[in-house]
């Protein structure tokens, strides 16, 4: 990977069809890659190489449980209300 720093965001936890999912958000430098837990697969890449995307699926799946729970402690209402 470019040597830059990434911002790493994750979504709250959304529900459908009986199963749970969340997006984690890559940006840095112009470029940008959400992916989906627990999937662990990139829905999107914009400006990452293949091995750099690679590496974050990868980054994914290392840390799917600190992602999952992370998630789990977003709140959407609380956030918007504290603006």
């Amino acid at each position: 990977m470019q040597e830059d720093t990434l911002n790493l965001s994750v979504s709250q936890v959304f529900h459908k069809n009986g199963k749970k999912y969340a997006f984690v958000s890559f940006d840095g430098a112009g470029r940008h890659a959400e992916g989906r837990i627990p999937d662990c697969t990139l829905t999107v890449n914009e400006g990452f190489s293949s091995e750099e995307a690679a590496q974050l699926e990868q980054y994914m799946k290392k840390e799917l449980s600190r992602l999952k729970k992370m998630a789990a402690g977003v709140n959407v209402l609380h956030a918007f209300m504290e603006k």
